[in-house]
């Protein structure tokens, strides 16, 4: 079959890479895609992805970030009678609105925070002070991974919830916000795969925000992340599905907005070893899915097929018993001022791990080059996560990029 693959990103490279290696596959196309990803597909300038699949005769659109199934895209490639692994644009309010993915766990029983929703700031002030420090102010629409502020003072989570509905920071995605409890724990990035009927997990992964070793500094998309996570026992899964995940896919078909693709929870597990639901993505993990894909033993397209066609309980994923390391390799500045342009060399050298672009072009002379914040993914398996880990940064020393850096603790928890 033809595929077209939406996205230019590490988790898009992984998804491009998994894809080309199917024998269903027969043409892979990627629009736009990036220096990595037109190794193994054909990248494309498409403005109108449905156009573009028409043209090329692609009997399966995957979508890889969050943003075009926001505004609908899976629901105009449905349209054209082309499968597509990806939700409508109803059911990708799970990510679109951090508002209404509280109330929709509030009326299915998940266990979630304590919140509110607000528009105007003065209510939201009164709020945080009632609520007090530590306190969790969120954008309600997407904000690229910036509008998430775990504020350890009420002064801080003031100044969030000011800047989102008085100084535009967010533009109309944080006209609202949504202020919650801050969970305590350990958090974990959880995966399921649904057809609109049936519901399967398919594997966990924990991810590594924080720009510095130790878990410090602010926020990024992702510095690193492995599979499975260690906290994620097989009772401890069976109750995130029975407890988070069947009771909002059967609440969304409740609603006519039955879910199709990847269903990505993530998760505080307590204490007490409870899971809590602190967020709903709508798509793989970026670069939860750059450790996910390795573990991968089925077929990436059969399956991502079968979901799409409403047949995902006639395909087999078949797990590795084997750990994966990613390491996300950044231009020096990130998060807040990543320095574009630096030159990249070596990736012809690496041995014993997978690189993936995740923020990379081509420049006038061919010279490959740091065009984004997050740059490479320096991903390896092994039979526990200190070997993989060992193999990922050795891996990571191969590479000739002074204009980067990276953390060197990956897996830290686990290793």
């Amino acid at each position: 079959m033809n595929i077209l693959l939406i996205g230019s990103g590490g988790r898009e490279h992984a998804l491009a890479c998994a894809l080309a290696a199917s024998p269903l596959c027969e043409a892979l196309y990627a629009a736009p895609g990036n220096p990595g990803i037109a190794e193994v597909a054909t990248c494309v300038n498409a403005a109108d992805p449905v156009a573009c699949a028409v043209e090329h005769a692609v009997d399966l659109v995957v979508v890889g970030p969050e943003a075009p199934l926001v505004d609908g895209l899976a629901d105009r490639v449905r349209a054209a009678g082309i499968a597509v692994f990806g939700p409508s644009a109803a059911a990708a309010r799970l990510e679109g609105s951090k508002g209404f993915m509280k109330d929709l766990a509030a009326r299915c029983g998940v266990p979630t925070a304590a919140y509110a929703r607000f528009a105007d700031y003065d209510d939201a002030a009164a709020y945080i002070r009632t609520r007090g420090a530590p306190v969790v102010v969120k954008a309600d629409g997407l904000a690229a991974g910036k509008g998430v502020v775990v504020a350890q003072t009420v002064d801080e989570a003031l100044a969030a919830a000011r800047a989102a509905l008085c100084e535009g920071a967010f533009g109309a995605s944080g006209a609202e916000v949504v202020v919650e409890d801050c969970l305590v724990g350990e958090e974990v990035s959880f995966f399921a795969l649904c057809d609109g009927r049936t519901v399967r997990a398919f594997g966990s992964a924990q991810d590594h925000k924080r720009v510095g070793e130790g878990d410090t500094g602010p926020n990024t998309g992702g510095m690193g992340a492995y599979s499975p996570a260690r906290v994620m026992t097989p009772a401890l899964e069976a109750r995130v599905m029975d407890r988070i995940v069947r009771p909002t896919v059967e609440g969304l078909a409740a609603m006519g907005a039955p879910f199709v693709g990847v269903l990505f929870a993530g998760l505080m597990v307590d204490p007490a070893g409870e899971p809590w639901l602190i967020e709903f993505n709508v798509r793989f993990g970026d670069p939860e899915c750059q450790v996910l894909l390795p573990r991968l033993r089925g077929d990436l397209a059969e399956i991502v097929d079968a979901t799409a066609r409403g047949q995902l309980d006639a395909v087999d994923f078949g797990w590795s018993d084997e750990a994966a390391l990613t390491v996300v390799m950044a231009s020096k500045g990130y998060p807040n001022a990543p320095e574009k342009g630096s030159v990249i060399r070596g990736l012809e050298r690496v041995e014993g791990a997978q690189v993936l672009h995740a923020g990379t072009v081509r420049d006038a002379s061919g010279s490959l080059v740091a065009a984004g914040g997050r740059v490479l993914n320096v991903t390896a398996t092994g039979p526990d996560v200190a070997t993989a880990q060992h193999r990922a940064y050795a891996a990571v020393d191969q590479i000739d990029w002074p204009g980067g850096f990276c953390r060197r603790d990956i897996g830290w928890r686990a290793a």
